[in-house]
């Protein structure tokens, strides 16, 4: 087998690759504002699509996994090449986890429908979710384009996001000073809240990603961090 054909068989097996992550990246974005949404809306049935629907994202990374280390052991590529498909699993492996902060979202759903509405909140992490799906897609863009700058553009986005979790942190912390009433249906929203930052943390490593990708190093200057609450907050 000549190197022109063995070429021509790597680029077939990455685009391959490349769809099933276009897929998978697709979902993920439907799977984030479909949280937020059926929050603001209180539609149990759109939630409960964003609890099934989280089994297929797993699915799809399982897939592009086993069929990225086919194309490794078939395929042996160096340089740049193994560069791009370790990048893709790395991709893989954020958006199946932002996947996983969706879910969770929508399972707290269910929760908040049966408690007294926090005024302006659904809004705001609707918001905020939306935010996160656009970098998400940028962040996409930015890969199938090798656009270093669009995905340095996302991670200074980042920090647009940590503000909101900002406001809402103050707000929630507000609304639960004036009324314990207000206590449990805000702790659930905070989770949420902290959710959706997360996710735009995972998208901001996406978009580190890209960078070294198309450029062979990672970012030097630390990210913008606008975080202000991680010593108050552990894991969710």
């Amino acid at each position: 087998m000549n190197d022109q054909h063995i070429a021509s068989a790597y680029d077939r097996d990455l685009e391959a690759i490349q769809a099933l992550l276009m897929k998978m990246g697709g979902m993920v974005e439907a799977a984030i504002l479909d949280g937020a949404t059926s929050l603001e809306t209180r539609d149990l049935e759109l939630a409960e699509k964003v609890r099934v629907g989280d089994r297929a994202v797993d699915e799809l990374e399982e897939r592009i996994n086993e069929e990225a280390a086919r194309t490794i052991a078939l395929r042996a590529p160096v340089s740049k090449d193994l560069r791009t498909i370790l990048t893709v699993l790395r991709i893989a492996a954020s958006l199946e986890r932002i996947g996983d902060y969706a879910k969770n979202m929508a399972k707290r759903t269910s929760v908040l429908a049966e408690m007294r509405p926090i005024t302006g909140s659904d809004v705001a992490l609707r918001r905020m979710a939306r935010e996160v799906q656009g970098m998400l897609k940028d962040t996409l863009d930015a890969y199938i384009r090798r656009d270093a700058v669009l995905a340095e553009d996302v991670r200074q986005r980042d920090h647009d996001v940590d503000q909101m979790y900002n406001a809402l942190f103050r707000e929630f912390l507000t609304f639960m000073l004036e009324d314990p009433r207000n206590i449990t249906p805000c702790m659930h929203l905070h989770f949420m809240a902290k959710n959706v930052e997360r996710m735009g943390d995972l998208v901001t490593n996406m978009a580190e990603q890209v960078i070294y990708l198309v450029t062979g190093s990672m970012p030097e200057d630390a990210r913008p961090k606008g975080d202000q609450t991680s010593y108050a907050t552990d894991k969710v």
